[in-house]
């Protein structure tokens, strides 16, 4: 009996270190005090700067890079790098396993719904204090979302979406720890406006994007406007 306390114990802890973070976190902050972000680049430099240096080197694009391209595949949970000089003609340069991205194929629609959005974001700003390690904010919603909320009278769409580390996630890209940092460093060098961020279903290039069944009529437009946004970006790779 004793033995089974015990196990229950562990997993309640681990399930509350892995996904109560929003409640204990603010506590271990007010303890260590908080970073800036300057403060985590200055560190990330020493431990990541040469690493994507020799990366993006290798592929010929300078580094940091004139702009970026991060894009996300639901289905497979895997996100790529790609990159461009001031020519914008870009090139693969690396690809990450995502470690969690709960829901399903199709749209983030309301606030709860566990879903990770799809379409095209920009990075709206870092976190350095995130319970999940480091965190990008995505411009979830955006424009587009915004804008056929109101015309379905959703008043909650969600908000804050989040790439970042750890391997937990609801509604987020769970990048893990290494991978955040790579990623921090990287688009915070490269620049937020010279950022962008697609998130689709599956890859364009090895499958139709399906459009789920009962999903909104707009899916088609959404997913046209994935496949128009991953084309111009891959348009002059034919392999990699």
């Amino acid at each position: 009996m004793k033995k089974v306390l015990v196990l229950i114990s562990l997993v309640c802890l681990f399930v509350v270190y892995q996904y109560g973070r929003s409640l204990w976190h603010p506590v271990v902050i007010k303890f260590t005090g908080k970073k800036t972000v300057a403060e985590v680049i200055k560190k990330l430099e020493l431990t990541v700067s040469q690493e994507l240096s020799s990366l993006f080197l290798s592929k010929a694009i300078s580094f940091p890079p004139k702009n970026l391209s991060l894009i996300a595949f639901k289905d497979t949970k895997e996100l790529e790098v790609w990159a461009s000089n001031e020519d914008k003609i870009f090139k693969f340069i690396t690809r990450y396993n995502v470690k969690a991205a709960s829901g399903i194929l199709g749209p983030k629609l309301v606030e709860g719904d566990k879903q990770v959005p799809e379409g095209i974001y920009k990075i709206e700003g870092f976190n350095p204090n995130s319970a999940y390690h480091l965190s990008m904010k995505l411009n979830y919603p955006n424009a587009f979302d915004l804008q056929h909320a109101i015309n379905e009278g959703r008043t909650s769409p969600g908000t804050n979406i989040f790439i970042h580390g750890r391997s937990a996630s609801i509604g987020c890209l769970a990048m893990g720890d290494t991978v955040i940092e790579n990623l921090f460093y990287l688009v915070h060098t490269t620049g937020l406006s010279n950022t962008r961020v697609i998130i689709s279903p599956t890859n364009p290039s090895l499958s139709e994007l399906s459009i789920p069944n009962g999903s909104p009529i707009w899916v088609a437009e959404l997913y046209k406007d994935i496949v128009n946004e991953y084309s111009m970006v891959t348009k002059n790779i034919t392999s990699h």
